[in-house]
Formats: structure tokens, C-alpha cells, sequence
């Protein structure tokens, strides 16, 4: 029976999903790359893509949980901080979370054909770590991607998990929120991991759990305060993963 359904998720894999989303995925990068820069990322840097990422997760028969949708306010911005396990955590973030969000991603990144042209011109920031003069013009660039209720989404870690469970989380996000003195929002994703691990090709359909916790304030933190900041959102995020991330 195992090998049966193996076979069937093969075939569906490389027969169906695959030539379905290189065609949405194309499709998209071409919508972005017409519309933004004519009527604005705004709209058409954030709806389109939003689709896109929830007919993947549709299209890789994965079931979507979602809780917490009521602790956001989608006039107000944010700085999005969560757990990265997989490729798919960006279609389950893109796709469920229901906020405007830009995304702070990899310089390398930028070199996908039509994808990397198309998150230009929807206004995502690429991070570039070349010296310390680039890392602070990629924070100046996420400030002002910041306005009207758009969010910057990241994740802290820097690189998915190669077991699922949470590594150490990086300053930038909060350095950006400490700055601009927007609220930080941890986000608990459970289930990318079985989708889509790192290094490797194989799709295998798996529940996805996004969980949005109550924001943290920041308008009365000092930058002395940032190390505390940190601990207490991975705090937050790891007392929402599945126990099979925490043992």
C-alpha cells in the first residue's frame, strides 16, 4: 500500500504539480512584472502572488490551519518574525497570513529567471551581506517598503532547518522594529518541513499550521533591550511547535 502511494505522489509530483505550478509561477511573474510598475506593488506586488502561493499549497494537497488571524490590525505594519522549516513556509505565510506583506529574502535569489525580476518590482528587499555598509542600505531599503499597513516579513534563523526545529535567530528583523518602534509578531509555522525538506526534491502532502501570536510592543525598548526581544519571540514561537520540533 506504502509503495503504491509513493508511486502516485511521484507521477502526480512530476505529471501534474509541477507543470501547473511552473505555468502559475510564470504566469504570476509576468502579471507582477506588467501591472506593478504601472499601478503600484501596492495591489498588484501582494494580491496576485498571495494567490499563487495558496493554489501551490492547494495543488500539493496540503490541508491549511490557520489561528490568530484576530490579534492583527491590517491597517497597521508590523515586522513578521517566524520559524523557517521549509520551501513552503513561504506559500503557507504568503498564501494564509491575509496581511501586505514585503519580503526581506536572499541577494541569490534575485538571479531566478522572471522570479527575481518579478520580487524586484514588487518591492521585496534583497538582503545583501557583502560589508556592513550593504547589510545597513538593506535596512534602510526595508524602512521604506514600510508604510500604509504593508509588514516586512522574515525569518530570523537566515536559512531553513535541516531538522525542523528552530535554530538561532538573528538581529536584523529587530533592529529594523527597534528603529521604527513597529510592533514584532512571531509567527509558529508547523508542517513545511514534511512538505518540502531541505535538499531534496520529493513533495509529500502534509498538514500546514500557521499560528499568528499576539504582537510585542516596542515603543518603549532601548536597543540594550533587542537581546531580551529576541529570546522572547523564539520563546513564543517554540512554545507553539508540534512536539516532534521540540524534543
Amino acid at each position: 500500500m506504502r509503495l503504491v502511494k509513493e508511486s502516485f505522489m511521484f507521477l502526480y509530483q512530476w505529471l501534474i504539480f509541477v507543470p501547473i505550478f511552473v505555468l502559475f509561477t510564470v504566469l504570476t511573474a509576468l502579471t507582477v512584472m506588467i501591472f506593478a510598475p504601472i499601478f503600484g506593488s501596492r495591489y498588484w506586488g501582494y494580491v496576485p502572488p498571495r494567490w499563487w502561493s495558496r493554489l501551490t499549497c492547494w495543488l500539493a494537497l496540503c490541508r491549511i490551519k490557520t489561528n490568530g488571524h484576530e490579534n492583527l490590525d491590517p491597517k497597521q505594519s508590523y515586522i513578521f518574525v517566524a520559524n523557517h522549516q521549509g520551501a513552503f513556509d513561504i506559500f503557507l505565510t504568503f498564501g494564509f497570513l491575509n496581511q501586505n506583506i514585503k519580503w526581506v529574502q536572499k541577494a541569490s535569489l534575485r538571479k531566478i529567471p522572471l522570479v527575481g525580476f518579478a520580487s524586484e518590482k514588487a518591492g521585496h528587499v534583497f538582503v545583501d551581506n557583502s560589508s556592513p555598509a550593504a547589510r545597513a542600505n538593506t535596512i534602510k531599503e526595508a524602512k521604506m517598503k514600510i508604510v500604509d499597513g504593508v509588514s516586512i516579513m522574515l525569518f530570523p534563523e537566515g536559512a531553513r532547518s535541516r531538522t525542523g526545529k528552530l535554530g538561532r535567530f538573528k538581529r536584523g528583523a529587530y533592529q529594523i522594529a527597534y528603529e521604527l518602534k513597529l510592533p514584532i509578531v512571531p509567527l509558529t509555522l508547523n508542517g513545511p518541513f514534511h512538505v518540502l525538506k531541505r535538499g531534496t526534491l520529493r513533495l509529500k502532502p502534509h498538514k500546514l499550521e500557521l499560528l499568528i501570536h499576539k504582537p510585542i510592543p516596542t515603543e518603549n525598548l532601548t536597543e540594550a533591550d533587542i537581546p531580551a526581544l529576541i529570546d522572547q519571540s523564539r520563546e513564543i514561537i517554540h512554545s507553539a511547535l508540534w512536539k516532534e520540533f521540540t524534543d
